[in-house]
């Protein structure tokens, strides 16, 4: 390829997800993997919804991940740039004003619906004439204006779902232009993407009608729509094949950063998703080397947290320190971070490991262990303490009591931690100092 050009082009109406990422990185990938131009664009027409909060949040989100861009402009920047645009097409007649409201559009939908026909538009406005358009703008009414589709099919090489087609005639006249003037999302794109000469456009598969559409918009501007390339790629399903779209507030970017997925270990999953490739910890180079669309498949892909948390944890399990300590509990020093590292799977789990080495949990009344945990407080070594008092100690309980492996371990693990599994407790024993065991263990023994 000479040249490549994409863009990422999210609506700021709320928080980036993992569905939406996974288009933003794909993007990056292939134009990073051509030396290509990755442009970022805020569709923030829709000014009702649009908030700045979540325009900044996407463009932390991204740099979270990793990823940066070399273009950036917001739509609502270039309004008078469609404007203009809208100006030819309505001297070509392609564009056409409409008055209807939206109560006398439902009723017209569900007439056509009653008549076995598909619930499409009707072209009433087209039939209006001058005298009766100037009537209905005299009478307050401001319009509305939609492209007059062709009535052929649009049809393109698809490069993940191959051929593809789209008949236009089945598809209602888009509104370009709300009848406040300010123009949507299906035509703002096309302008933006001829005008900055995107190459390629990579997005879901919900967007096949809408690129035949485009593909006509871009016609009627005097563009040939061939020279864009389009990839669709199947959205993204939970992993019993339902649509993610219902967890998408859990699996926002800027939830699953709070609970501690690491941006490594997303990244490598979302780029890995759909594809022929095994999820595998990589990094970002890597990925760029590596990246061929030709790989995603035709079928959706499923998301699995599962698989994400199981590339968290070994991430997390080779972080050194230094790579944590800003994210750690105040005070949580290396020996912490090496006792608790491989027994996490999202770095917040860490914080619940420092309540339980230095904080004021409660173990559960332990009343049927009771004689074997005075024997523990008995033979408790005196400080200091070091990484072999745990050794020392279990030797003696052992030599004292008879009893080895669970029968000895998981009570002295339940009394002093209130957890079942967890770090080795030769790590743990030292970080929480004596009179801490020795207070635990008497309120466990009680």
């Amino acid at each position: 390829m000479n040249r490549v050009k994409v863009r990422f082009a999210p609506s700021p109406t709320g928080y980036l997800h993992v569905g939406n990422a996974r288009i933003a990185l794909i993007n990056w990938l292939f134009a990073r993997h051509f030396g290509g131009v990755f442009q970022l664009r805020l569709d923030d027409t829709d000014t009702e919804r649009s908030r700045e909060e979540f325009a900044q949040a996407i463009l932390a989100d991204l740099r979270w991940l990793g990823l940066d861009w070399d273009e950036f402009f917001r739509q609502s920047e270039r309004l008078a740039r469609y404007a203009e645009a809208a100006e030819a097409l309505k001297k070509t007649g392609r564009l056409y004003p409409c008055f209807e409201t939206e109560e006398e559009l439902a009723a017209k939908r569900e007439a056509r619906r009653r008549r076995g026909l598909a619930p499409i538009y009707d072209r009433a406005a087209l039939k209006l004439s001058p005298e009766a358009r100037e009537a209905a703008i005299a009478a307050g009414r401001q319009p509305y204006w939609r492209f007059l589709l062709s009535d052929g099919v649009e049809e393109w090489d698809d490069l993940v779902l191959g051929r593809r087609r789209v008949k236009l005639s089945a598809i209602s006249d888009p509104v370009l232009i709300r009848a406040d003037g300010t123009p949507l999302y299906t035509f703002c794109s096309v302008v933006d993407d001829l005008d900055t000469e995107i190459t390629h456009i990579i997005r879901g598969e919900d967007h096949i009608s809408n690129t035949g559409v485009q593909r006509d918009i871009m016609a009627a501007l005097g563009a040939d729509p061939n020279r864009l390339r389009y990839a669709h790629l199947p959205l993204l399903k939970g992993t019993e094949g339902e649509k993610l779209s219902k967890r998408l507030e859990s699996l926002s970017i800027r939830s699953l950063a709070r609970d501690g997925v690491l941006p490594e270990a997303l990244v490598a999953y979302l780029a890995s998703l759909g594809s022929s490739r095994d999820p595998e910890l990589a990094p970002l180079a890597s990925l760029i080397k590596d990246f061929d669309l030709a790989r995603f498949s035709a079928s959706a892909a499923r998301f699995d947290i599962r698989q994400l948390l199981s590339l968290n944890r070994r991430l997390l399990h080779n972080l050194p320190f230094a790579s944590v300590a800003d994210r750690l509990p105040a005070g949580a020093n290396e020996s912490f971070w090496l006792a608790v590292r491989g027994n996490i799977e999202l770095l917040n789990e860490a914080r619940g490991w420092w309540e339980v080495i230095g904080g004021t949990i409660v173990p559960p009344p332990m009343t049927e262990e009771r004689e074997f945990l005075r024997t523990a407080i008995a033979l408790l070594p005196p400080e200091p303490w070091h990484r072999e008092v745990w050794q020392d100690w279990t030797s003696a309980l052992q030599a004292a009591t008879g009893r080895r492996g669970r029968a000895l371990y998981q009570p002295l693990r339940l009394a002093l931690t209130g957890e079942e599994h967890g770090p080795e407790l030769a790590a743990l024993l030292p970080l929480m100092g004596r009179a801490r065991v020795l207070q635990r263990l008497e309120l466990a023994a009680s």
